[in-house]
């Protein structure tokens, strides 16, 4: 078996791979940072030392590199069984306050890299004849909030994209689930002076992830939304 996860080095990505790691699960992720990568890898390794871990450094903000590292995993794999559109920025600003670019800026690492890598990928699910599809929303896909601004929009669409996605795939086997999670500790949040407990471990999503892609194939979780217990920051 076999997952794909972009942007995967650390957070939410990060416990995903640990947790389908453990699961048998060879892992292919990418990065923007050639250290990070060679650090995930011997992690993983430790974790399960017989799975193979595929890496490339790749900013998925950049259309061309997202597709050699598609080429790359159709070359050195064929096929897989799990894809995770996981990369993503935030940048916070009000719209009418924020720097000009954020919203291109977002929209391409936040959306276009979904659609892009999908559409690459797309091909060897539909002739295998199942799969799975996670893409990585936000709670700020459902609401605006204070100074979401371009995040917000950007996020708005990646759930679109899903539910699109949903439709034209779910009478080909393929399955499609958006994540939507509240406030999750990983480095957006680092330095805040919070208790530990305000804020959900990036290792709730991941089981939950985990939890969706264990159901049989007649069944298909089409929105995961998780809050931290106390709400929404």
């Amino acid at each position: 078996m076999k997952i794909i996860i972009t942007g995967g080095t650390k957070g939410i990505g990060r416990a995903i791979a640990d947790v389908f790691a453990a699961k048998n699960f060879d892992i292919a992720v990418c990065s923007r940072t050639q250290s990070d990568l060679d650090e995930m890898e011997k992690a993983l390794n430790k974790i399960n030392p017989a799975i193979n871990v595929l890496t490339q450094v790749c900013n998925m903000q950049n259309k061309k590199e997202v597709l050699a590292f598609a080429d790359l995993i159709k070359e050195k794999w064929g096929d897989f069984d799990v894809l995770i559109n996981n990369a993503g920025v935030f940048l916070p600003g009000a719209i009418a306050e924020e720097e000009a670019g954020n919203l291109e800026m977002m929209i391409e690492t936040n959306l276009y890299s979904a659609y892009h890598f999908t559409r690459a990928l797309l091909p060897t699910l539909v002739k295998k004849g199942k799969g799975h599809i996670f893409n990585m929303c936000s709670i700020a896909s459902q609401i605006a909030y204070p100074n979401g601004g371009s995040y917000s929009i950007s996020k708005f669409a990646l759930l679109g994209f899903s539910k699109v996605l949903r439709e034209e795939l779910k009478e080909k086997g393929i399955k499609v689930t958006a994540i939507l999670p509240g406030a999750t500790w990983s480095n957006s949040w680092a330095g805040v002076d919070l208790p530990k407990e305000r804020l959900m471990e990036a290792n709730d999503i991941a089981l939950s992830v985990w939890n969706a892609y264990s159901l049989s194939p007649s069944a298909v979780v089409e929105e995961i939304v998780l809050r931290p217990q106390l709400g929404d920051l």
